[in-house]
């Protein structure tokens, strides 16, 4: 079934507020149980299956017609009344249950000015004001009127039920004992209605928690999984690396008169294959380990800017730098995105401009870092794309995380440019 709102109440413990008198909650209570507002509960106590919905509407139904019919016909034929005043007031004090499963306050307002209504018209004529059927009806609402709202509202309906509509019945001539009896009766449909949507409440909340946590076991299990393939992918980078790196270094001692060129070559392949096996086991290593206190590498920044200079030198490219401003200390983001974006454009420059010249600029302004790259254009015949890279895509994701503002593309004069804008921002390391 679909969970009343019970939003005061049901959904936390009920502390009371040493500051707050009694008699001012009591007041609070009546004036939400008479005035209209947004504390008025809104849904609907049916089951949402179709094949529960419709039975329970169908008798819901019939008790209304069967109700309202009563409490029209009994005053007519027990008490003579009018069929006009009795019609008006049996459909004011009984019908008002169809409307209860969806908006069990209205519904409870309807019934008790139609209760009170007949109280001043009947005057004591009687042993009491009502038609047994209006009554039952009634005690039908509260009992909705319980499922649906908070106790602070129930202790105030509960008031105007009784003070309200039995007190000025037994002005009128109800005896008292019988009106303590109703009290009585209405007090304890009242608890029983509120322990019942006290229970299904508790079901609901029992209910999404399970949820959250079979959601939160199938976010782990898919955490846990994502770091065992990172696991693998590591152990085959990282062999194949290390095969990389050795016959690398193995090479000019494996083949006789190897020219100059081709020894620095190889040495270029070994120092690209240590430092990217290096960055592999940091980035992946520490999902080998269960103790979430071990020390990670520092990640790298502009303080390695000389690496990334010396190693692109190695393979070929004439790199100049140029530091404009005064260089302060970053964000780690800032300063990781800076490294990398550098990083990627000269290895986007070694495959397809190499031997060109590439002047790096870091200009420390007053609010943001620029960081830019310019190669004038290929030596010689650069190799074949085997296209599907992600540098520029990665550049671009890096500084939009950061707010900043990326441009790459070709130059006028040949060549390509990069060009980054990073606001400062974050703290520093």
């Amino acid at each position: 079934m679909s969970e009343p709102s019970r939003p005061q109440w049901h959904d936390r413990p009920y502390r009371p507020d040493p500051e707050r008198h009694d008699h001012a909650r009591l007041l609070q209570g009546i004036r939400a149980a008479l005035l209209p507002g947004p504390h008025d509960p809104h849904t609907t106590m049916l089951p949402s299956r179709m094949w529960l919905r419709t039975p329970i509407l169908l008798l819901l139904l019939a008790m209304t017609i069967g109700f309202t019919a009563g409490s029209i016909a009994i005053p007519i034929e027990v008490d003579h009344r009018s069929p006009g005043i009795s019609a008006l007031l049996g459909v004011l004090q009984a019908a008002p249950l169809l409307l209860a499963v969806t908006r069990p306050l209205a519904a409870w307002r309807l019934s008790a000015a139609g209760f009170f209504i007949g109280v001043l018209m009947v005057r004591g004529v009687g042993f009491w004001p009502w038609p047994v059927t209006a009554f039952l009806a009634h005690l039908a609402i509260l009992f909705f009127v319980s499922l649906a709202c908070d106790r602070e509202t129930l202790v105030g309906v509960g008031a105007v039920s009784i003070g309200g509509l039995l007190g000025p019945a037994v002005l009128f001539g109800m005896p008292g004992w019988f009106a303590a009896i109703l009290a009585g009766v209405v007090l304890v449909v009242l608890a029983f209605g509120d322990a019942v949507g006290g229970r299904r409440t508790a079901e609901a909340i029992v209910r999404e928690q399970e949820q959250l946590r079979r959601q939160d076991l199938a976010r782990q299990a898919v955490l846990e999984e994502r770091a065992r393939i990172a696991r693998e992918l590591h152990d085959v980078v990282a062999h194949h690396m290390s095969v990389i790196a050795m016959q690398a270094e193995a090479a000019p001692y494996k083949i006789p008169d190897l020219p100059d060129a081709a020894r620095q070559t190889f040495g270029v392949v070994r120092d690209a294959a240590r430092e990217a096996l290096t960055e592999t086991r940091r980035v992946v290593g520490l999902l080998r380990s269960d103790d979430e206190t071990v020390e990670r590498a520092p990640q790298p920044g502009l303080e390695r800017l000389d690496d990334l200079v010396a190693a692109a030198r190695r393979s070929g490219l004439a790199v100049g730098v140029t530091v404009v401003g005064v260089p302060r200390p970053l964000a780690v983001g800032v300063d990781l995105s800076a490294f990398r974006i550098v990083q990627e454009s000269l290895s986007n420059a070694a495959r397809y401009a190499p031997g060109s010249r590439v002047q790096i600029e870091v200009r420390y302004g007053q609010s943001s870092l620029r960081v830019t790259v310019v190669d004038d254009g290929p030596r010689s015949t650069p190799e074949e794309s085997q296209g599907g890279g992600h540098g520029l895509v990665g550049m671009h994701e890096r500084v939009a995380m950061l707010d900043g503002t990326l441009t790459a593309g070709g130059r006028p004069e040949g060549g390509w440019s990069v060009v980054a804008d990073v606001p400062y921002g974050g703290e520093t390391e």
